[in-house]
């Protein structure tokens, strides 16, 4: 069950991420949703980082966070 778990976390991670590249394409105007999707993933993607203890991924995961935090913060503001 644990695997299933987190096998489906990367998966809502890799469509999200795949969503925020899908929204990139469209331009400008669906900003800041782009920004948005990455957040997104990341969250999800970092979650599993921890499940599975992955230290090198997890540390791309949480710089990419704190990007997309900050991006998302400049769109609201």
């Amino acid at each position: 069950m644990k695997t299933k778990f987190n096998e489906t976390l990367q998966w809502i991670g890799a469509v999200w991420i795949i969503a925020g590249h899908s929204l990139n394409a469209l331009g400008p105007a669906v900003y800041p949703y782009n920004i948005l999707a990455f957040f997104l993933g990341t969250v999800f993607f970092l979650w599993w980082t921890f499940r599975v203890a992955n230290k090198p991924q997890m540390m791309v995961n949480i710089v990419a966070l704190a990007i997309s935090f900050m991006g998302l913060y400049k769109a609201v503001v």
